[in-house]
């Protein structure tokens, strides 16, 4: 039994050099090895946990890279999601669909490792870049932290547009109903951006209260507000 106990925790020293000497191409000049230093770091999980601060100073980097750095490795970070489909969408001002980011690539990776980098997401959601915010709250989503919901609910506020449209994403992905009522409030965003995704994350809760200002939607300006509306009202029913 001390010989399995000794087998493991050498393991576990070995994961951990080797997640600190992966780390070290986070800091490359080039955005492809970054962003390769990231997904390899996810492929490690928790025992990647040593350079969570690393990996959450990294959030702020949107350099477009080509996702093939990674192979099979890539975590094709998408934010939003179609009416009913599941099928996840980017969330970029303008960039092209079939790239990724190092940004991304550590978000995912702090999702790899779990509930000890959620304090760093939660910091991020808070601090002075967007690209960092949005990454942080799709972390957060994904990580379904239901302890990050009063944050996020915050975070609707956001100045950003992009960061408002991903937090709406990451309240429906986590399900709290406690979100309801700042997501109606999503509704009526000057992006239609935002008020689709408000719309998809009321239909994911399925909470009635939202049905009276989803009617509303279904006379929005935009067409694409209105189509999910109609879908979230159906997947809330009766």
């Amino acid at each position: 039994m001390k010989a399995c106990l000794a087998a493991a925790a050498l393991l576990a020293f070995a994961a951990q050099k080797d997640a600190i000497a992966v780390a070290a191409g986070l800091a490359s000049a080039d955005p492809a090895t970054r962003t390769r230093a990231a997904c390899e770091l996810r492929e490690l999980g928790s025992q990647a946990a040593p350079v969570i601060p690393r990996l959450a100073a990294m959030l702020d980097d949107g350099s477009p890279v080509d996702p093939a750095v990674c192979a099979e490795r890539t975590w094709r970070f998408r934010g939003a999601l179609r009416q009913g489909s599941g099928q996840a969408l980017r969330q970029d001002s303008g960039q092209a669909q079939d790239s990724t980011t190092p940004g991304e690539q550590a978000a995912s990776a702090l999702v790899a490792i779990g509930a000890p980098a959620q304090p760093a997401l939660l910091k991020a959601l808070s601090g002075p870049v967007w690209i960092a915010r949005r990454n942080a709250a799709w972390g957060l989503g994904a990580l379904n932290s239901s302890e990050a919901v009063p944050a996020l609910i915050e975070a609707l506020k956001d100045t950003d547009a992009g960061v408002r449209e991903q937090v709406a994403w990451a309240l429906g992905a986590i399900g709290d109903r406690r979100a309801v009522d700042g997501l109606i409030g999503a509704l009526g965003d000057p992006a239609s951006g935002v008020r689709r995704q408000a719309a998809w994350a009321l239909g994911a809760l399925g909470d009635r209260r939202a049905v009276p200002a989803l009617m509303k939607c279904l006379k929005d300006a935009d067409a694409g507000v209105r189509k999910q509306s109609a879908w979230a009202l159906g997947a809330i029913g009766g």
